[in-house]
């Protein structure tokens, strides 16, 4: 059985490596981890970005370099320029001898008030090195944005995984294999788990190789190891259902696209509704698989927590497949 299995997992990997939207999906999740490590500042990262003149005044600008990121210009024509972009960037110019802060007007008050502040604490002269000061960062090593982006993606890796079974189930649809299947040697249970093979390594490899890319290597991984079985299983499901009930890629694509709205529903109310509303989602595995990675990232909470999760994927896979059986052994026959 064993052999069966890796024939058809290896048929599999023969087929994506020639087809161009499964090599997209392969690589879509690397793209994403690089994108949320660009987009998304260090917790102590500053927000404040200030336009100067290039050597007008190099003390201005290291003392500034300090507390916000400082953008160089030849001349005051190109500061102005600069600050008056859509972004949010405040100018620093000398005239007169008297500096002058330079903004457009849709500036934040708080920005402002920032950027004002820095420029007080240089015209006064004040010793920053002999000021008492400390970061408390409340536990919280990367910012809540970064790991919200990164629990989406590691939702997101289920889904291309559920995908890429579709597509491998399609490829056989197209070449009439799968009634073949019904008189050949191999069993319907080493279809499905040679099938599924491919799905549970990518999510497998791109669940590890993501959070390690994203700076979340030190979490638990005997933990996530346990929600990216579960989530492997949510990831067969939508695989042979919408690879079995579809006729073509697009199709298959379309469909499962249309998993993006419970998981979107999911994210959304469990970020934004208070927790007393939260039993309203509790129909959704992606809640629970959300839920359950948010406490691994946020390296919280304890492993009976984390098996009740795992555990409520479980239930509702069971129940999502046991309604979706009839369709999965008919599209097999």
């Amino acid at each position: 059985m064993l052999r069966k299995i890796w024939t058809v997992f290896i048929r599999d990997i023969k087929v994506n490596t020639r087809e161009v939207l499964s090599l997209f999906i392969f690589i879509l999740p690397l793209i994403f981890a690089i994108a949320i490590n660009v987009i998304t500042p260090g917790i102590n990262d500053t927000t404040v970005n200030v336009a100067m003149v290039r050597n007008e005044d190099p003390a201005r600008e290291e003392f500034f370099g300090r507390f916000a990121k400082v953008g160089l210009y030849d001349n005051a024509s190109d500061v102005q320029e600069r600050v008056e972009k859509r972004d949010a960037v405040f100018g620093i110019v000398t005239e007169g001898g008297v500096s002058v802060i330079v903004m457009q007007g849709n500036e934040t008050a708080s920005l402002l008030d920032y950027a004002k502040l820095i420029n007080v604490l240089y015209e006064s002269d004040i010793p920053v090195e002999e000021s008492d000061s400390r970061i408390i960062e409340f536990g919280r090593s990367t910012p809540p944005v970064k790991k919200i982006m990164v629990n989406i993606l590691l939702l997101f890796i289920s889904v291309f995984a559920g995908m890429l079974i579709a597509l491998n189930i399609l490829e056989e649809k197209t070449d009439h294999t799968v009634r073949a299947m019904n008189v050949s040697p191999i069993s319907k249970t080493a279809f499905v788990l040679g099938k599924s093979i491919t799905g549970m390594l990518f999510s497998l490899f791109w669940t590890v190789a993501c959070l390690l890319i994203t700076g979340f290597g030190g979490i638990n991984i005997g933990q996530a190891v346990v929600v990216i079985a579960v989530t492997s299983v949510l990831s067969m499901i939508i695989g042979f259902a919408q690879g079995i009930n579809s006729n073509d890629v697009m199709e298959a694509a379309g469909s499962v696209k249309l998993m993006f709205l419970p998981l979107g529903a999911s994210i959304i109310g469990y970020e934004l509704l208070k927790s007393k509303w939260h039993i309203f989602l509790y129909w959704s595995p992606f809640y629970w698989a959300y839920r359950a990675n948010d406490m691994i990232l946020s390296e919280s909470g304890t492993w009976l927590q984390l098996l009740l999760y795992a555990g409520a994927i479980v239930l509702l896979c069971a129940v999502i497949y046991s309604l979706l059986l009839l369709k999965i052994r008919k599209g097999l026959q």
